[in-house]
């Protein structure tokens, strides 16, 4: 609900729920969106759960030139269209929003120098790594033709991909990320709801 409210007060229009076990009870909450303003469509993995790269891969056709990519479990509170005009700008392939963690909240994955996001990866890291993938990503559609169709892989894996090929532009956020994947993610996201954390 908080993920959803938030997004069209973002000016998003349409959604894409990418869902997999239980998630014929996702969608009876949410219908077609048009509650929370929204144009809201699923894509169901099926029997064969394709995981977060796999599920994008398999709705390609449905999908628009370029598109924002971002998890479930992350309540992200950024100027989108400030975003979306970074990646145009930039002129690559994609974009992925990233926020100096220093590895307080997670374990830290990027490499960002002087504006410029020098290499992603979550298999090898390094002591260099003080970023973290804020949750938030901008794609082309065309970077998922690599992947076999059906194929099962991470959305991390085009991520490092793009990143080997310097066709990932960083786009730095100073507002922290809030995760409901743990239970202390989950209580300051609460606070801050409430209004009583900034």
């Amino acid at each position: 609900h908080h993920q959803l409210a938030l997004l069209a007060q973002k000016g998003v229009s349409h959604v894409i729920l990418c869902v997999g076990y239980l998630g014929e009870i996702i969608e009876q909450y949410v219908g077609n969106g048009s509650h929370y303003h929204l144009n809201v469509a699923y894509a169901y993995d099926g029997d064969k759960l394709l995981g977060t790269g796999g599920a994008i891969r398999k709705i390609g056709s449905s999908l628009p030139e370029s598109f924002f990519v971002l998890y479930g479990d992350s309540y992200l509170d950024i100027d989108f269209r400030q975003v979306e005009t970074a990646y145009r700008t930039s002129g690559m392939k994609g974009l992925m929003t990233v926020f100096k963690n220093d590895d307080r909240w997670d374990a830290s994955n990027v490499i960002f120098q002087n504006n410029e996001l020098i290499k992603y990866s979550k298999k090898h890291k390094t002591r260099e790594m003080n970023y973290i993938d804020y949750g938030l990503g901008i794609l082309s559609k065309n970077v998922f033709n690599t992947f076999p169709n059906d194929m099962v892989f991470d959305l991390a894996a085009v991520y490092e991909q793009l990143s080997g090929e310097k066709q990932l532009f960083g786009y730095e956020v100073s507002e922290r990320f809030y995760e409901i994947g743990s239970q202390k993610g989950l209580s300051d996201l609460s606070e801050k709801l409430s209004g009583n954390k900034k």
